[in-house]
């Protein structure tokens, strides 16, 4: 039986862009207060976020804004850190990618939201323009609230842009 590619236009569901990632918080991660460096958190929700937009779109993407980044809560030397990405929404050619932080006391499996974000990436094509990316489909609560907000987060972030 031949495999069925689907187009650019065929919507997918958010599951296929779902992304985990789980890290073992170590010294060279930490700070004097020996909780991970924001700037390491930062970097790991932008690449899990590039991770999920690339898994919906099949394109390469570049990171185009991050907002709404809120640091929670600490991490500490010891724990896990664990990252889960997802598209939420699309427009044209870009994609909304919702990032969840959390880490987790090994020891005891306590788990804590430490960060959330989100961020915006466009899919280039062959010669590094933005190129159509699929509509998302939300099937989970969860996934249809976020997506039923994210026209509002999108009409923000052109009114920043704007404003500069």
């Amino acid at each position: 039986m031949q495999q069925v590619i689907p187009t650019q236009q065929e919507a997918k569901p958010v599951r296929e862009s779902r992304t985990f990632l789980t890290d073992l918080v170590i010294p060279p991660d930490t700070n004097h207060h020996n909780t991970i460096f924001g700037g390491k958190v930062m970097a790991l929700v932008d690449k899990i976020a590039c991770i999920a937009a690339m898994r919906h779109c099949r394109k390469p993407v570049v990171t185009v804004s991050t907002d709404s980044f809120d640091f929670l809560a600490p991490i500490k030397t010891g724990e896990a850190i664990i990252l889960e990405a997802y598209v939420t929404w699309t427009h044209r050619t870009s994609m909304e990618v919702y990032v969840k932080v959390e880490s987790e006391n090994l020891l005891t499996g306590e788990k804590q939201m430490t960060s959330r974000a989100y961020l915006t990436f466009i899919a280039l094509n062959d010669q590094g323009k933005p190129t159509p990316v699929p509509p998302v489909i939300p099937e989970t609560e969860e996934e249809i609230r976020q997506h039923e907000k994210a026209k509002d987060r999108y009409e923000l972030r052109k009114k920043r842009k704007l404003e500069q």
